[in-house]
């Protein structure tokens, strides 16, 4: 059985609900690390003849520099890739992590009722769980796309070997498709994810939860009512049992990190 989020009342008397463990803020931040410094070091190798690909160059220490922090940065973000999906297979198999972050028939049922609230032919718009259609389409859109970018940046390190088990044209196709899907992340992440999480009326100036890990009930309410409903019924806010709310210290405890997010996000 998946573990009930945690449930804390600030000092200020709103409830604020567990959204995301150390171990998801952790992964969050090595994935946004990596592939920040991927950007930095590919696009200039990329856009080799742009003025500011060569200073770019030149202040990471010459190409070979450049070309080496961009595979430590790959690296890094293969064994993250590795160990989320690992993580996500023993929650699978052990029954311990909702999975709630796969996409379903009911996400294409909330799309079509959002986009009927949106013209007008419904009144109110669908009740979303904890994760809806778009964090779940980004989340995909990630997956995929990674999928790709470690299969292709793995051949690119080492085409010679490769060379010798498939044919060349495959090896210069995965070099195509490691360049392009890195230009396609990189728009996806400034149309879409810097919206939801910036820009977005609903957020702004930023959604702060990967950060400090919660969310506030109202919001969950408002945006998630499913997730709501399952921890609260109609209870009213008021009543609800929380903790008090920790010191930052306690906040970012490691004592409830790793497996123990029995989430999938």
């Amino acid at each position: 059985m998946s573990r009930r989020p945690r449930i804390i009342r600030s000092k200020d008397g709103h409830v604020l609900v567990e959204r995301f463990s150390l171990f998801r803020r952790f992964e969050h931040t090595v994935v946004a690390s990596s592939f920040i410094v991927l950007l930095l070091t590919g696009f200039p190798q990329k856009f080799a003849d742009g003025a500011f690909s060569h200073w770019l160059i030149g202040a990471l220490g010459g190409l070979e520099n450049t070309r080496l922090i961009h595979r430590i940065a790959g690296v890094t973000f293969v064994f993250q890739s590795a160990l989320h999906a690992l993580l996500i297979l023993w929650g699978a198999v052990t029954g311990r992590m909702r999975m709630v972050l796969m996409p379903g028939p009911q996400d294409v049922r909330d799309l079509l009722a959002n986009m009927s609230h949106f013209v007008g032919r419904r009144r109110h718009p669908p009740k979303m769980p904890v994760f809806d259609y778009r964090q779940k389409f980004e989340y995909m859109g990630m997956v995929l796309g990674g999928l790709l970018m470690v299969v292709s940046g793995l051949v690119l390190m080492y085409p010679v070997q490769v060379g010798q088990w498939v044919p060349g044209e495959i090896v210069l196709a995965l070099r195509a498709a490691h360049s392009f899907e890195a230009v396609l992340a990189f728009v996806v992440l400034l149309i879409w994810h810097v919206y939801g999480s910036i820009l977005s009326p609903d957020v702004f100036p930023l959604d702060t939860s990967i950060f400090t890990g919660y969310m506030s009930a109202e919001h969950l309410r408002e945006h998630h009512a499913l997730e709501y409903e399952r921890l609260f019924g109609d209870a009213p806010l008021e009543a609800v049992e929380a903790e008090p709310q920790p010191t930052p210290a306690e906040v970012s405890s490691p004592a409830r990190p790793g497996p123990a997010d029995e989430r999938h996000g």
